[in-house]
């Protein structure tokens, strides 16, 4: 079998009775087998779904019907994100025997589309990290570079699609977590704008900024997976009423005329040469391609990593408040209500996670709010305000992903500001709500991989995967 399957791929062999979904499914778990003690990537795998779900699929190629965009594609799905039957951990001691009752509505369309999910993958404890090494069941290492972190919280998602292990995946993205692995891990990887997406069965970390997405090899893939995924929910009041376009078709259209705008403050101190070398590169492509390359401003940047870490921690505070051991997951007894309190969270959350909801707790208490919490949720305008100005001058925004490749496993453990700094570039449009993707921008030293990010306009998801696709075609990967 192809080491590198494509979604189209998958479709083509099963239409022509090459495979079955069956002999599929069973493939990558054969692979899930021999790589992931290595990786880390699965926290836990669905084999009776999923052969469950293949066996529909064969049925329906034996019954000579049109198959359904996904029709037996494996699938992985991040560990935050909810499974009905499966185990729900978020990368958490205080969810170690979580199964949820039901799916996520981004679970369930991939599931109607005829997807294979394979299992959960692993990430940083309830989605707070940048490098995959807060996970309470061990790090994720980097399938490109084993000796380096798989960049975070959906560092699972990227690997598994990185290492063969699954043909697409589900990740989250709340201040950079699908670009940033995606990045490291050499592979496309997209945020939606805020509300494209449904929300619904995701478990939640910061409400205004999460967002799910996909992982894939290809930008045609993300955008397959973005179609199914996309669009209103019932469930969720949250997601937007606004009409999906073909994604596939939009993915296709030539870029000759548009304009690219690229931010001074992207470009500055602390910025790996070597990454800064491969982006510069990356954007002549574009003039080549014929886009109209502009420098732009966007003032408020340097703000945005106190803004992100002050708005997402208080949040985080309020949405894991409910963790306290009386309604569900982990539960220590205690002679009183506090002590259970005290012992259930003291116990269940991990350090980052607790540094989050002190951070969280403390910029909304009393006597504070207003000095840290209300005044970032001010400056949050004002980077959104940024991004509007720039979308009247430009059609699409490019930078960096990460201002450094994959960096050595426990490099940053005990700086958590450098931790924080991996997300320089991409907080800034999770603050401003637009969609955004990474799409490999070719490898320093022989072997670590660069992202180029593309920002687009609020549910401009064509155009970024426009841009996007049009880089990978022109040969960006190898640059």
């Amino acid at each position: 079998m192809s080491a590198t399957w494509t979604i189209r791929g998958v479709q083509e062999a099963l239409a022509s009775k090459k495979i079955s979904a069956q002999e599929f499914a069973s493939d990558y778990y054969k692979r899930i087998e021999a790589r992931n003690p290595e990786l880390n990537a699965y926290l836990a795998l669905s084999q009776d779904r999923a052969f469950a779900q293949a066996e529909r699929v064969d049925a329906w190629v034996a019954a000579g019907k049109p198959l359904p965009p996904l029709a037996g594609v494996p699938i992985a799905v991040k560990d935050v994100i909810s499974t009905r039957g499966v185990r729900t951990t978020c990368g958490s001691k205080i969810l170690e025997n979580y199964i949820p009752p039901y799916d996520a509505t981004a679970v369930q369309r991939l599931e109607a589309a005829g997807a294979v999910i394979l299992g959960k993958t692993n990430c940083d404890e309830f989605a707070m990290g940048s490098s995959n090494e807060n996970s309470a069941y061990g790090p994720v290492r980097n399938p490109e570079v084993p000796g380096r972190v798989p960049g975070g919280s959906s560092g699972g998602s990227a690997a598994a699609v990185a290492a063969g292990l699954a043909v697409a995946s589900l990740g989250t993205d709340t201040g950079g977590s699908i670009r940033q692995p995606g990045s490291f891990c050499g592979i496309p990887a997209m945020m939606p704008s805020y509300g494209r997406v449904s929300r619904y069965g995701l478990i939640a970390f910061a409400s205004s900024l999460d967002r799910i997405g996909p992982f894939a090899t290809n930008v045609r893939d993300v955008a397959t997976v973005m179609q199914i995924i996309a669009g209103r929910d019932a469930n969720d009041s949250t997601s937007t009423t606004a009409p999906v376009p073909d994604y596939c078709a939009e993915a296709e259209k030539p870029v000759k005329g548009l304009r690219i705008g690229v931010p001074k403050e992207y470009f500055g101190a602390g910025m790996d040469p070597e990454v800064r070398k491969k982006i510069e590169a990356g954007i002549e492509l574009y003039r080549k391609l014929g886009c109209e390359v502009r420098e732009i401003r966007m003032p408020h940047t340097d703000y945005a990593i106190a803004v992100y870490y002050i708005i997402a921690t208080a949040e985080a505070s309020s949405n894991l408040a409910r963790y306290d051991g009386v309604r569900y997951g982990l539960r220590m007894d205690g002679d009183s209500l506090l002590s259970m309190y005290r012992k259930t969270r003291g116990a269940g959350f991990g350090a980052e996670v607790k540094r989050r909801i002190v951070l969280g707790t403390y910029v909304l208490s009393a006597g504070y709010y207003d000095a840290y919490y209300l005044k970032g949720q001010k400056v949050r305008a004002l980077i959104a305000q940024d991004f509007r100005d720039a979308f009247t001058k430009v059609d699409a925004i490019v930078t960096p992903t990460s201002p450094v490749p994959a960096f050595k496993l426990g490099e940053r453990t005990d700086d958590p500001l450098q931790m924080y700094l991996a997300d320089i570039y991409t907080v800034t449009g999770s603050l401003a709500g637009v969609p955004g993707i990474s799409v490999p921008c070719g490898k320093i030293c022989g072997k670590l991989p660069v992202g180029l990010q593309i920002f687009g306009p609020p549910f401009g998801e064509g155009r970024v995967l426009q841009l996007a696709r049009a880089f990978e075609q022109a040969g960006g990967a190898a640059l």
